[in-house]
């Protein structure tokens, strides 16, 4: 098709050709600009009539504007544009290093770290620094963000947000993805939390609540956090147990892949043996706590907590995680079991998470020593008793004797 004849304007170098318009169908001009730049002679499109509001004096001051080096001809512009394009393509981003870290680390069925994760890079990481390359983020940009968030947020939750920052970057550098920022440039500080409190529960609240579980008809509800009482297993760990982890003959719990560490397993004591036991197999589920159609369990908040409200337990007391707790400071307020045997039990990777738990350690053996003392002191005032009582028959036969 040959092309149509361009119709010269009243500007020198300014075009013009009879076209359709491709929104309306209606005639319309497109104008188009020739000039010279660099020596070399460019022919471009100015723009339609209509569509673009392009009329011949602003298609001459267009091509006025590219003869003196102000504009980039179109060829230009797209190359420009193109070139930032595969530019931009090839930069590790943080957004772009935060997909691939997902890539990396598919979910596991029920698990929701990766989502809570996912949740705060894009509530409080995407706005300041999910197209900054790591090598581009400084000390102050971090330290403005954790200022911000310690306002209206948690020291834990800032706490989470500032190593999910860490642990993007460092996943760059490991799979040699981005630069890492250079030394000095970065440092990340990250709150301090306060992880030794623990919740608990007095004997009377401890009573209401095995009321409670007692008369639970939701038999999976009441099995499920009876075992969290008398095992001190994790929600997850709990949602996640098989029929097939459970070795009867032997007496032990396997736990899959507990949190930070490799698959372990716990004893299991005649508490939690009577509660399997009498706990019946949903048909068709490997999972000894099914969630709906058999698969994985996700939550059991709504039973837990009406379990929690009929029991009268404090509003701040989580059902899952505070029985847990319950579980780990019973043992360690005892006397009877040591802060080893508890870190094994509750599957700490470290001393240093089971550390929360010392005082209540040394709380028996305070009473332990006490009760040494008063033995003691006992046998003292006994030995007191006789040597004055020795003493005075002394002296009765020496009056005797004068």
């Amino acid at each position: 098709m040959p092309a149509a004849k361009r119709i010269k304007t009243q500007y020198p170098g300014v075009t013009f050709i009879e076209a359709k318009s491709v929104a309306t169908g209606k005639p319309e001009r497109i104008y188009y600009i020739r000039y010279r730049r660099d020596g070399k002679l460019v022919e471009e499109k100015a723009g339609r009539q209509f569509q673009d509001d392009m009329t011949p004096a602003k298609a001459n001051a267009l091509r006025a504007r590219r003869m003196e080096g102000m504009e980039e001809s179109n060829a230009r512009r797209r190359e420009a544009e193109r070139a930032a394009r595969d530019a931009e393509a090839g930069r590790w981003t943080l957004a772009k290093l935060w997909e691939e870290y997902k890539a990396h680390h598919p979910e596991r069925p029920g698990a929701h770290t990766l989502r809570s994760d996912d949740s705060r890079f894009k509530k409080y990481l995407l706005t300041p620094f999910g197209d900054k390359e790591p090598s581009q983020i400084i000390t102050l940009e971090v330290d403005r963000l954790r200022v911000k968030l310690l306002k209206s947020k948690s020291p834990q939750t800032v706490k989470h947000v500032l190593a999910l920052l860490k642990r993007i970057i460092r996943f760059g550098k490991i799979k040699g993805l981005a630069a890492a920022p250079g030394p000095g440039k970065l440092h990340i500080t990250i709150p301090l939390v306060d992880n030794e409190t623990t919740e608990d529960l007095n004997p009377e609240e401890l009573a209401r609540l095995l009321q409670a579980l007692e008369a639970e008809t939701n038999l999976q509800a009441r099995s499920l956090m009876l075992l969290a009482l008398y095992t001190g297993m994790r929600r997850g760990e709990l949602f996640k147990l098989e029929w097939r982890d459970l070795d009867f003959e032997r007496g032990f719990i396997h736990i899959r892949a507990p949190k930070g560490g490799k698959s372990q397993k716990i004893p299991m004591n005649a508490m939690a043996r009577r509660v399997l036991e009498e706990h019946s197999p949903t048909p068709g589920s490997p999972f000894v706590f099914p969630g709906q159609g058999g698969g994985q369990r996700r939550t059991i908040q709504v039973a837990s907590n009406k379990i929690k409200a009929r029991a009268g337990l404090p509003p701040e007391f989580r059902p899952l995680h505070g029985l847990r707790h319950l579980f780990a400071s019973t043992l360690a307020s005892s006397g009877e079991v040591d802060l080893y045997a508890l870190q094994k039990l509750l599957t700490h990777k470290n001393a240093l998470m089971t550390k929360r738990y010392a005082h209540l350690r040394d709380e028996a053996m305070k009473r332990a020593s006490d009760v040494a003392g008063d033995i003691f002191g006992q046998l003292a005032a006994k030995g007191q008793d006789a040597a004055r009582s020795a003493n005075v028959v002394n002296m009765d036969s020496r009056s005797q004797d004068r």
